[in-house]
């Protein structure tokens, strides 16, 4: 570990905006070099101790009132965002409100209604498909059990594990587009394949904190630590992080970069 130390990150939340950050980190980024299995994973979890009490309100960003809802819309989301997917579905699970009405549809409709979505053929495909496996095999009911949901159609593990997660309460870690960066970023694996990041990220932390782990990495993959430029003099984990200095450290330049969602 570094013997070089900064101050603690100093976060106030601010109504409907994210958190201010003030920093003092040292102009050259801390490097981890020589961990050692249990310190990183103190580091690791002191990196999510941080990221609970920024991002307080952390949770899955795709709207859904059942498991079959969240099922859709997870496989509706792949290369487009959540906020697309969302002005999308209540349309959708209006017209088609189970997994029967699913299996039945008519295809040109429901590429009519997906097509803001991006490849809305095969996301047709992938629904028809799906609606028709949990009617032959499920009784039209989402299974909660991981070797289950994988074999549905358009669904892999980071899928299932979203729903897992987020409408059964089993805890399961997601890795996307921005929890496998994050965690490469912050030095906790250099594993790239997604599988192999899940089981070696889940041996970091307690079961129990798995699904809520994803969300926060996602939150901040998503408002900070941008894939191009994080905003490195903004981030409130900056001191344990070994890239630091991947994008701008003084706070002004890398505040800008924040993002705030809109509704």
């Amino acid at each position: 570990m570094p013997s070089q130390r900064v101050a603690e990150p100093v976060v106030q939340p601010l109504p409907g905006a994210l958190p201010t950050v003030t920093l003092k980190l040292p102009r050259k980024a801390p490097v981890f070099a020589g961990e050692t299995s249990s310190q990183l994973v103190r580091r690791a979890r002191k990196m999510h101790k941080v990221l609970t009490e920024t991002y307080p309100d952390a949770h899955c960003e795709l709207d859904f009132t059942t498991p079959l809802e969240l099922l859709v819309a997870t496989i509706l989301s792949a290369q487009t965002t959540d906020v697309t997917v969302n002005k999308v579905t209540p349309t959708l699970f209006a017209k088609y409100p189970t997994a029967q009405s699913m299996a039945e549809a008519d295809r040109e409709e429901m590429e009519a209604i997906l097509k803001p979505t991006g490849f809305f053929r095969a996301k047709t495909n992938s629904v028809i498909k799906l609606g028709q496996a949990l009617v032959d095999e499920y009784d039209g009911v989402v299974p909660g059990k991981l070797e289950e949901l994988v074999k549905l159609p358009g669904t892999g593990r980071k899928t299932a594990n979203v729903v897992l997660g987020n409408a059964f309460g089993v805890p399961g870690i997601t890795v996307d587009t921005h929890f496998g960066r994050l965690v490469r970023r912050f030095g906790w694996t250099t594993e790239e394949d997604p599988v192999k990041v899940e089981h070696l990220i889940g041996a970091l932390f307690p079961k129990k904190d798995w699904t809520m782990l994803s969300h926060r990495l996602i939150f901040h993959g998503r408002r900070r630590c941008h894939a191009k430029k994080p905003a490195c003099g903004a981030c409130p984990i900056a001191q344990y992080c070994p890239s630091y200095g991947t994008g701008p450290t003084d706070y002004a330049p890398a505040a800008k970069l924040v993002k705030v969602p809109t509704p």
